[in-house]
């Protein structure tokens, strides 16, 4: 576990909060960082040990310059970000409009390279730190929208965040900061609530384990990539999915 503070994206719901309870649980010093601040609270109730709060927008330049900033001044320290926050699209190619579509790229993959940039300028200059992104099994599979599924916008930013993550890498590694991502099959959050008893019963047989993730499943691959344990891992996509890439 990284000794400084570790900056969580999307700490209000699914992976994120469960990214965030585990940390605290294992004792690290966290920012929980999302749009959601009701939701937020009502997540992390109250005064909790070792835990900040901050509202604000991955797709804004000066909410993730803040977020950092908040995080230095009250936490005194930032090694790792995970960045789970993000827009979900399910709108189909013949549903989609421009500004859903811009909408859904703009959190994804402009919030992701937002908040990147925003902790890389503090992690060049003390010498290292480790990012990790989110991108999704949607990109293998081209899923194509409906019923709660990612359309083309989804995983159209979520490809994107594959190219990010490797440019990153690439740019990074020379100053010590390591960027991986972690690519999540389905889970069981809030993003899967419209799915039909059918078509999660279809879906669970592209898995061999025979199931959906629990988000602390996914968190848990977050945590082992800032980890010392992954110090010789940069620009690498984790795939944890069950197995469903062999469907």
């Amino acid at each position: 576990m990284s000794e400084g503070a570790i900056l969580v994206t999307g700490s209000a719901s699914g992976i994120g909060r469960a990214c965030t309870a585990m940390l605290l649980d294992r004792g690290a010093r966290v920012a929980a960082f999302d749009i959601q601040s009701e939701k937020l609270e009502a997540a992390f109730p109250g005064e909790i040990k070792n835990l900040l709060k901050i509202s604000g927008n991955v797709a804004s330049t000066a909410d993730c310059q803040n977020a950092v900033k908040s995080t230095l001044d009250k936490l005194g320290t930032l090694d790792a970000l995970i960045h789970w926050g993000a827009a979900h699209s399910s709108a189909t190619w013949d549903e989609l409009d421009a500004e859903e579509c811009t909408r859904t790229l703009e959190v994804n993959v402009t919030g992701s390279f937002l908040i990147s940039q925003a902790v890389a300028t503090h992690m060049v200059d003390q010498g290292k730190g480790s990012i990790v992104l989110c991108t999704s099994t949607s990109v293998l599979y081209g899923v194509t929208g409906g019923q709660g599924q990612g359309g083309p916008a989804y995983v159209a930013s979520k490809g994107a965040i594959i190219a990010l993550t490797r440019s990153l890498a690439r740019a990074l590694g020379p100053k010590g900061v390591r960027v991986n991502a972690v690519s999540p099959g389905i889970t069981e959050t809030a993003l899967i609530g419209n799915y039909t008893e059918e078509q999660r019963t279809n879906m669970t047989q592209r898995f061999p384990l025979g199931r959906f993730a629990q988000p602390a499943e996914i968190a848990e691959a977050g945590l082992y990539l800032i980890s010392d344990k992954a110090s010789f891992m940069t620009g690498e996509i984790m795939h944890v999915n069950g197995g469903s890439n062999f469907g």
